[in-house]
């Protein structure tokens, strides 16, 4: 371990693994208890326009898909709620049209754009220490959004139609919702590419779930099991030469699957 640790991309890259766990804990247990997994893979994708857009102004590729991701929440989630246009419609626009803005607007860069496939598909041992700064900011956002407006995003997780009832602005509270899940995504794209995204997001709560029988346990087990799948993934990619976002990736996929089919998960399922 002395030795993985000895270079500074690799420390970059293991704090950028622990940082990103973070948020991937908290927003990532919100999607798996409300099924929101569809929709944090269209606001990924969307953001794929962000990148081609920063290419081409010669900007921080992160800069970009930051307003791209919030723009590709908001707009999926009026549409499918205020247009009464079904959701995965809503989504599959936003996610094509996402995609087709990032191509033309690469194609019209004069050159080579030489790290689009780790925004596709993770590097994070190219993460800098602006990137590590903006994660860490990011996360904080997300901590203090999710502390303030605890109480209603665990009445909306439950039972939307009881907290609209009860006087909750529901569809506020699930624009904010999307857009901290859009943040996410900026954070996740650095660690594992907008390919993946939603593996990481959802894996590490879908294990803590078989765990954990309360939303706050999920998110400190989801934190926990995000960092141990990405510093593991990070450590066997160095060991082998493997590219690190999808050794993360797999690492994760490896643990859910044994935890489907022999873990506590699949005795609560028998037992009830």
């Amino acid at each position: 371990m002395p030795d993985f640790l000895h270079f500074e991309f690799m420390r970059n890259a293991f704090l950028a693994a622990i940082l990103s766990s973070v948020a991937c804990g908290i927003i990532g247990t919100y999607v798996v208890v409300r099924r929101l997994g569809f929709i944090s893979g269209g606001i990924a994708h969307t953001a794929f326009g962000g990148i081609g857009l920063s290419y081409y102004l010669g900007l921080n590729p992160l800069a970009g898909i930051i307003p791209f991701s919030l723009a590709a929440a908001i707009g999926i989630g009026l549409l499918s709620r205020k247009a009464r246009i079904a959701e995965d419609t809503a989504i599959g626009a936003f996610w094509a049209a996402g995609m087709s803005i990032g191509v033309i607007l690469i194609g019209l860069t004069p050159g080579y754009a030489p790290n689009l496939f780790s925004y596709l598909f993770g590097n994070i041992l190219t993460v800098p220490d602006s990137d590590l700064q903006l994660i860490m900011g990011l996360d904080c956002l997300i901590i203090a959004m999710v502390w303030l407006f605890d109480k209603e995003f665990l009445a909306i997780s439950f039972d939307e139609e009881y907290a609209r009832i009860s006087g909750l602005k529901t569809v506020a509270l699930d624009l904010l919702m999307l857009c901290l899940i859009a943040l996410t995504v900026v954070i996740m794209v650095r660690v594992v590419g907008i390919v993946m995204v939603i593996a990481l997001l959802t894996i590490p709560a879908a294990v803590a779930r078989s765990f954990s029988r309360s939303l706050y346990g999920m998110m400190a087990l989801g934190t926990l099991f995000s960092c141990i799948f990405s510093i593991a993934g990070l450590w066997l990619s160095w060991v082998f030469d493997l590219a690190s976002g999808a050794t993360i990736i797999l690492v994760a996929a490896l643990v859910f699957l044994v935890n489907a089919l022999f873990g506590t998960g699949k005795t609560r399922r028998t037992a009830c």
